[in-house]
Parts: structure tokens; sequence; C-alpha cells
């Protein structure tokens, strides 16, 4: 397979994540192994302009433009890592081109106000674009910048910007994080660029970076770096070929984006389908826009979306069809506030102060008859869990949970520390744990995570809220652990605090509920587990399609290496 033929079948590989940038890859390890184009027998062979540019390099060091030692340059031990064409040679990055300039300026006063002045952030990743060419008078500096000329290559030489290499089209200066590097005898710049962008150059810088911080390519690692060196006019039909290649690339990705936002385009006009359907058609439509999603769903944000869709509907009374024979909220309420009444009269809760009346404004949606909207507290005892640090024991003792426990809707007990059963039975009497109340983190990165307790395993709780129900017969914790998903942003929006922002118990409080009929919540569900299923069964397609895209790729593109390696012997 020719990389015409590669090209060809682009639309059977490019639903990997990364077909495109795995392709430009694919060319330029072509390019550094010989593979791209053909050689010419007519072409002066590496090892002579090896010989010429040792010449110039000795011409330059008596004319006192180049130091002794970098024209000696001596490496030890040469990387080799694959074959090259006959009349190729490996050498090294040193042996070809100066690297790092050192001419500077240390301030704008140094310099002419209509200097280029090159910063990392100013080229694209990956693609080594430029993005903007800012002079130095938009740009003045007072830190020591580099010289360099036009055709020098220019590479970034933190780990953060290793993919960051230009060819200059203009004099300027930079920062020292960037290096020049200017070939001797008329190199070829542009393949010089394709080296150094090439996996065999980033898997051996990466290997090679130091510093902890701010991880940098050593000046000594940098010009041993193995340098696969074709005849000068090989080089330009090269750095032709990857050129037309690239621009190939582009259009493939530019049809890939657009392909991509039209998906994007039709899943959220299903999903408005879905949303927007009335009760009782709303079953024809989910299964119509549903049974085609897969068809439509190529990224995790699709399958995102859709999750959240189905929560939505669900606490809007749009899942499931109303049934007019279910008991209303309403008497289910008066249930709920007569229970709470007694546990008050008990003392096994503290009596509430009075909640706020709730405003039409304050109304989100307009609810399905039979619902009712109630605030948090009213039908969830709303606490939380101990503020203080006891002191943690080892061996016998009970389990501190906090948000950091949480994990995919779990408890992780291996990972909790141990408090004594003292401690433990003071903070019980705040915050008593049962099976189906709900844990929800309330501080910092974590708020909105939260777990649906469906163990009887003794623990505390610390920095977490705690929503109990006041009833275990009439309260169904399943749809308020669904409801409470779909609120998460707005309350991590409403958070207050400095380096660690926190959601109030007052605000969890008076959380506005949409409280539907007892019957219609087991309904709901139900619903929603089945959605939910098929979620789970679409992100397991999405990633087998991925996974098999991926594989195909790497079958097609090893079948092009092996037609050139045939055809280039």
């Amino acid at each position: 397979m020719n990389p015409a033929q590669l090209l060809e079948h682009f639309n059977r590989i490019s639903e990997a994540p990364d077909a495109v940038a795995r392709l430009r890859r694919f060319i330029l390890d072509l390019a550094v192994r010989g593979k791209l184009v053909a050689q010419d027998p007519n072409d002066e062979p590496a090892a002579e302009l090896l010989k010429r540019i040792q010449a110039e390099k000795s011409q330059l060091v008596k004319e006192g433009r180049l130091k002794k030692t970098m024209a000696d340059l001596k490496i030890e031990s040469l990387d080799v890592p694959f074959d090259l064409p006959p009349v190729w040679v490996w050498t090294c990055l040193g042996d070809v081109a100066q690297y790092g300039i050192s001419d500077k300026v240390d301030s704008n006063k140094d310099i002419a106000v209509d200097t280029w002045v090159l910063d990392l952030e100013d080229i694209e990743k990956g693609t080594s674009r430029l993005i903007e060419r800012i002079y130095s008078l938009a740009r003045p500096f007072r830190s020591t910048k580099t010289i360099f000329k036009s055709g020098d290559v220019l590479f970034g030489k933190l780990r953060p910007y290793l993919n960051k290499v230009l060819v200059a089209d203009q004099d300027g200066v930079c920062t020292t994080e960037i290096i020049p590097i200017r070939g001797y005898c008329g190199m070829a710049p542009e393949y010089m660029k394709l080296v150094l962008k090439s996996s065999l150059t980033m898997a051996r810088v990466d290997r090679l970076m130091y510093g902890m911080k701010m991880p940098r390519l050593g000046t000594g690692d940098a010009v041993a770096l193995s340098f696969p060196l074709p005849p000068l006019a090989e080089q330009h039909r090269i750095v032709a070929k990857v050129d037309e290649l690239m621009a190939l690339c582009d259009q493939l990705e530019a049809a890939q984006s657009k392909r991509e936002k039209q998906r994007d385009r039709l899943v959220a006009a299903s999903l408005h389908c879905v949303g927007t359907a009335l009760p009782e058609s709303l079953p024809a439509v989910a299964h119509f826009h549903l049974d085609n999603l897969p068809h439509l769903t190529t990224c995790p944000e699709h399958i995102k979306q859709l999750r959240q869709t189905i929560l939505n509907l669900a606490v809007r009374g749009r899942l499931v069809p109303q049934d007019p024979n279910d008991e209303p909220a309403a008497e289910l309420l008066k249930r709920i506030q007569v229970e709470k009444a007694r546990l008050v009269k008990e003392e096994k809760i503290k009596k509430d102060r009075p909640l706020p009346q709730i405003l039409e404004e304050e109304k989100l949606f307009v609810l399905p008859k039979g619902w009712e909207w109630v605030r948090m507290q009213a039908v969830y005892d709303v606490r939380d869990g101990t503020h203080d640090t006891p002191k943690y024991v080892e061996g016998d003792g009970v389990p501190l949970i906090t948000s950091r426990n949480f994990v995919d809707g779990k408890i992780a007990f291996d990972d909790a520390k141990l408090i004594s059963w003292g401690d433990h039975n003071s903070i019980k009497k705040r915050s008593c744990v049962d099976r189906g109340d709900i844990l929800y983190s309330m501080i910092g990165g974590n708020i909105g995570n939260q777990v649906l307790v469906c163990t009887d395993r003794e623990f505390s709780i610390k920095n977490v809220a705690l929503f109990k129900y006041y009833t275990k017969k009439e309260s169904l914790p399943e749809y308020l652990n669904l409801f409470l998903k779909t609120v998460t942003i707005g309350l991590q929006n409403k958070a207050v605090g400095g380096a660690q922002p926190f959601v109030s118990l007052s605000l969890l409080r008076n959380i506005l509920f949409p409280f539907p009929p007892l019957a219609e919540q087991h309904r709901i569900v139900a619903k929603v587990d089945e959605l939910v299923a098929l979620c789970d069964q679409l992100e397991a397609q999405l990633a087998t399609t991925q996974t098999d895209s991926r594989r195909l790729l790497e079958a097609v593109l090893r079948d092009a290496l092996v037609f050139h390696c045939k055809n280039n012997r």
C-alpha cells in the first residue's frame, strides 16, 4: 500500500481519536528512514556532504567564527535505531549543525523597534505553526534574548514545548528556552526541522530530559542526537513531499472536524427532540432517537450529554407517563411531616427553623399534576459529619470517611483511616449513617461527588453532607440520588470560600426539590436504570470502535511501511 492508497482508505481508519496526528508522525518516520521518496543515483552521497561540512567547520574555526571544540565534536557512541539507504549516513546533530548560537541581546534598546521577538507560546504545539508574530515595539523585554537569523531552525528545549520547532523566515530574537540551530553547507533547514519533530528524536529526547519543575534538554545530549543524513538533493525532495502530504493531512483534519461538528449538531438535535417531547409521545420519540444515537456517537462527550438529558427528563416528570391512580405527592408529604414531628417529639432530631416560602419565580419549570415543589429539608434531614479530626488508631477501630473515599459512587473503605469506637459513638450522636442515606461532598474540587449508602457497616463521616430520610417507608433514596446529580454544577457555582470553596448546609437544606408521587419515583428510577444501561453499552461500543479503528490504522501504516521497504531496496 502506497501513501496515495493509504490516504484513500483514511475514512476507514479515521474513527481512531488521534488518526490524523498518527498519520503525520508516520509521514515524518518515513521521511527520516529514507522511505518517502526514491533515491537518485546521480545525487552526491551523504558521505561526501559530510566531508564538505568538515571542511567548512575547519574554515569557520580558522576565521574565529566557531569554537574548535564544536568543530572537533566527538560522540562516544551513536544510537543507530534502524538501517538507512546506502547513500545516507548516520551522524549526530552536532556534526551537521551548530546547536545554540551565542549572540545575545539584553533589552529592547539593543534592537530595532521592528525586530521580531519570539516566545514559546507563539508556536503551536504539534503542528509547529506560527500562531502570532510580535515585534519588539509591542513586546518590550528586559531579559536576555538570543539572536537568530532567517533560515535558522528554532527548537523549544523545555518538555512542554518539545514539539515546537520552527524554521525562521526572517531575522529576530527569541527566549533563551528556544535554541537556534544553523546547518552547515546549505543543509535544508526544513529537513532538520522534520528530523527534530520525528518520533526518532522525540523518544530519545524524552529519555534525556533533566530537571523536575521544567525538564529540559542539555546541550551535550542535544548535539549527540542521532541524525539520519541524506544527500542534499534528496533532503529537498523529502521536504517537498512532506509539505505535500502535510497539506493533505490538513485537509483530512478539516474534513474530520467538519464531520464531527455535524455529528455534534445531530446528537444535540436528537437529545433536544427527546427533551422536548410530550410525556405521552416520549417513549416513541426516545426509541427512535436512542436507536440512532449509536450511529452518531463518536466521542464520550455525546454519551455524557445523553446521560444528563436522561436525568433532566427524569426530574421534570418527562421520562415516564403519569398515572392518575397514583397517590399525589401532597399526601406523601403529609405523612412525612407526621413522622418528622414524631422524631422531634422523641428528641431524635432537632426542630427545624421554618423553611422559606417557595416563590413562583423560584420554580425552574412546570411540574406534572400530582408533583410538588418542596424544600429539601422538608423531606430529608440534611446534616453533616464532624469538623474535627479525631485521633487515628491502628487495628480495632471504625473507618472515618471523607469525600476522598468516594470512588465511582461507592465508599472505598480500604483507603479509610480508623478512629476509636469512643470517638465514633460521639460522632454518631450527631450524624448516624444508615443504609439508604446519601453522602454528598461539600468541599473543594470534590463538590458534588456523592454516594448512596448500600452497606450496614458502621463508620463515621467528616466534612460531608448527610441526606437522611425521615421515614424509610415513604422515601426512595435512588430518586434523590439521581436528582442530586442534576444540581451539582449549580451548587459548584454557588460555592464560597477561597482555597477551599464549599457549599453550606443552609444552601443544601433549601434546594428546591421536584417531588413526585412515590409510585412514580419507582417508575422513574427503573427507567433511568434501563437507559443508563444503554449508555453503558454505547460507551463500551464506542471504546471497541475506537480500539478497532486504532488497530486498523496501525495495520494500514505497517502495510504502507512494508510497501516502501520492498520498493526502496
